[in-house]
């Protein structure tokens, strides 16, 4: 679909370091994902869109693969799940961590192998747990008390369930507040500190229906600093010491989450994989063999390092307004497509694309078209002067936690999502459209 394509260098005059490894520049302002260009699939498929690059999501699979021999890496469902994504997560050999029967239902029915998959979940339904048992995932992730007796009785007398525990290591991470969840008094797992989660575990081993095998532990999310990991780890190896010296029992696995940090504009820090590979090793080993543990198989959970760097948002302009000295460049999308920046304050670099601008940059504030002041998805971003209604804005790191977390406010429908590979485009995920939208009302 595209010609004279320019590779992407780091001596660019416009940083595009944030952006998928396969983009090119195409002449007269246009850019190429994929060996697609932009300006073609906002032609196809309208906008806006999603564009996913299947070879970047594929490299990130290999290369959490490469840094972590011998471990399970389970690609986190929540950030954004179709069945393409599914098959493309399964042939580069990863695992699935879910956290409901809808995600599960469509990973299987895709056809991944359900005992490759964890399930998560702090107040998980009898529908989810019924899903779980029926289809036969691997791992389900304990989140509290009351779950052990329930989950029991759902297994049956003559059943065994794989489960783990999670534990709140008291380590703070993330780049929000919203998004932190290793500290006590918060909603997710069971803390050491008060004893629920060596309580949990002593009433666990009563119940033969269910076999634990390991503890979990997901301290936030967007971390770009190894330091609280390594604590986090330091810190349930000695809770598997504890265990094996009150109950005799050496736990295999240890599961330590995910909540890998991403750049979202150029020169923003990211978690670099590979020196968080070699510290945990370090670690594992250095902290297992002075407590006279064998070395536990690791487990991580990489749900944004995997998809958000693969993907980019399309939209068109619609309006451009001065109030004062501020820009309103107002585009066709908005919170229903991303709530990320009304809910988290995240920041974005939307550049303009399919047409060749020599104007100078002016600071603008990019809003979406809902009924909400607090839909902006991007404020104080440099674009041409000469932005008008019409233009089409791309904006990168766009696969995590957009679509997945889209909803059906102004009844504005969710985008499609488009996936790109080899100079091919290809629908994943139809646009929904009005009648979608009234199908579900029934009610008269």
């Amino acid at each position: 679909m595209t010609t004279a394509l320019t590779p992407v260098t780091a001596t660019d005059a416009d940083d595009l370091s944030v952006w998928p490894a396969s983009t090119a520049r195409l002449p007269h302002g246009g850019l190429a994902v994929g060996g697609v260009s932009l300006a073609e699939v906002a032609e196809s498929f309208g906008t806006p869109a999603y564009v996913l690059d299947e070879g970047e999501v594929r490299a990130r699979c290999r290369a959490y693969r490469d840094a972590f021999p011998g471990a399970d890496v389970l690609y986190a469902a929540k950030a954004f799940l179709c069945r393409a994504m599914v098959r493309w997560i399964d042939e580069e050999g990863l695992g699935l961590d879910v956290c409901s029967a809808g995600e599960l239902e469509l990973a299987v029915t895709a056809g991944f192998p359900p005992d490759r998959v964890v399930m998560h979940g702090n107040a998980k339904s009898p529908g989810d747990i019924e899903s779980a048992l029926r289809l036969g995932v691997g791992r389900i992730v304990i989140d509290g008390p009351s779950e052990i007796a329930r989950l029991a009785a759902a297994v049956g007398p003559h059943g065994r369930q794989r489960v783990m525990v999670r534990v709140v290591p008291g380590v703070s991470a993330g780049g929000h507040e919203k998004i932190r969840t290793g500290t006590d008094g918060q909603k997710f797992g069971l803390s050491p500190t008060d004893g629920s989660a060596q309580h949990a575990i002593a009433r666990l081993l009563t119940q033969p229906q269910l076999q634990l095998v390991g503890l979990h532990c997901h301290i936030g999310s967007q971390i770009t600093d190894t330091e609280p990991y390594v604590a986090a780890l330091r810190r349930m190896v000695d809770l598997m010491a504890q265990v094996r010296d009150l109950h005799g029992l050496v736990l295999p696995e240890l599961d330590l989450g995910g909540g890998h940090g991403i750049a979202y504009r150029p020169g923003e820090p990211a978690l670099g994989l590979t020196g968080l590979a070699r510290r945990l090793r370090t670690e594992l080993d250095e902290r297992c063999a002075a407590a006279g543990l064998p070395v536990p198989r690791l487990a991580v959970e990489p749900g944004r390092a995997v998809a958000g760097p693969a993907g980019v948002a399309l939209y068109r302009v619609l309006s451009v307004k001065s109030t004062g000295d501020q820009v309103f460049v107002a585009v066709d999308g908005g919170m229903s497509d991303n709530p990320r920046p009304a809910l988290y304050g995240v920041r974005y670099a939307p550049r303009l694309v399919g047409r060749h601008s020599t104007a100078g940059s002016r600071e603008a504030t990019v809003v979406g078209r809902h009924c909400e002041a607090g839909d902006i998805l991007a404020a104080g971003v440099g674009l041409p002067g000469d932005i008008r209604p019409g233009d089409l804005l791309a904006v990168p790191v766009a696969g995590a936690y957009q679509l997945s977390m889209a909803s059906g406010y102004n009844m504005v429908g969710r985008p499609p999502a488009v996936a790109v590979h080899g100079g091919r485009a290809r629908l994943l995920v139809r646009r929904e459209t009005l009648a979608d939208l009234r199908s579900r009302d029934v009610g008269a």
